[in-house]
C-alpha cells in the first residue's frame, strides 16, 4: 500500500542539519506512527513521504520554508524583567505568553539587568533539514481514527473526544 491521504504511517527517521549535525532520530526506539495528511509532519517531509511503501529507504532535504519556516525578526523581543516576578528568568526557559495573536511558545535567549529577550520563532525555524526515512508500515486508517485527526494504538487512542 502506498503512503496516500488517511493512511496510518510508521516511520523510523533521523533528521539533522545539512552538515551533518543529528537533532531527533528514532533509532533505537519505536517507530514514529501518524495519520497522514493530517499535519502531523511538517510539510516538506510529508511531501516526500506522499506514495512511498514500506520498506522503502529514502533521504531527503527539506528547505526551511517547508520544514518550520523561516525565522521572523519581529518575533524576538526585549521585555522588561519585572513581568518574571516571582521566578529568575534564565536562558534557554521555555513557556507560553499572551499575545495579541492568542498563547504562543517564546524561548528566552538573552537575561540582562532590567529587559528579558524572548524568540517566538520555533528553534528550528529559518534551517534546513535533512532526513534519513525508512518506511516501516502502512495501513489505511479507521474511520475512527479519521474522525478524531490521528492514529490509534492498538488498544485505541486511550482518551475521550
Amino acid at each position: 500500500m502506498k503512503i496516500a491521504q488517511d493512511t496510518v504511517v510508521a516511520i523510523h527517521y533521523t533528521v539533522s542539519t545539512p552538515d551533518g549535525v543529528d537533532i531527533d532520530s528514532t533509532a533505537g526506539d519505536e517507530p514514529l506512527q501518524f495519520l497522514f495528511g493530517h499535519g502531523q509532519l511538517i510539510i516538506g517531509l510529508e511531501n516526500a513521504l506522499l506514495g512511498r511503501e514500506a520498506g522503502e529507504k529514502m533521504q531527503t532535504t527539506v528547505p526551511a520554508a517547508d520544514a518550520y519556516g523561516e525565522r521572523h525578526d519581529q518575533l524576538v523581543q526585549a521585555v522588561p524583567k519585572n513581568m518574571f516576578e516571582g521566578m529568575e528568568p534564565q536562558v534557554g526557559m521555555q513557556f507560553r505568553a499572551s499575545t495579541d495573536h492568542g498563547d504562543q511558545s517564546v524561548i528566552i535567549i538573552d537575561v540582562s539587568e532590567d529587559h528579558v529577550v524572548v524568540d517566538g520563532n520555533h528553534p528550528l525555524a529559518g534551517h534546513d533539514l535533512s532526513f534519513d526515512v525508512e518506511v516501516v508500515s502502512v495501513r489505511p486508517a479507521t474511520a475512527e481514527e479519521v474522525q478524531h485527526g490521528h492514529a490509534h494504538s492498538p488498544g485505541g487512542c486511550g482518551h475521550n473526544h
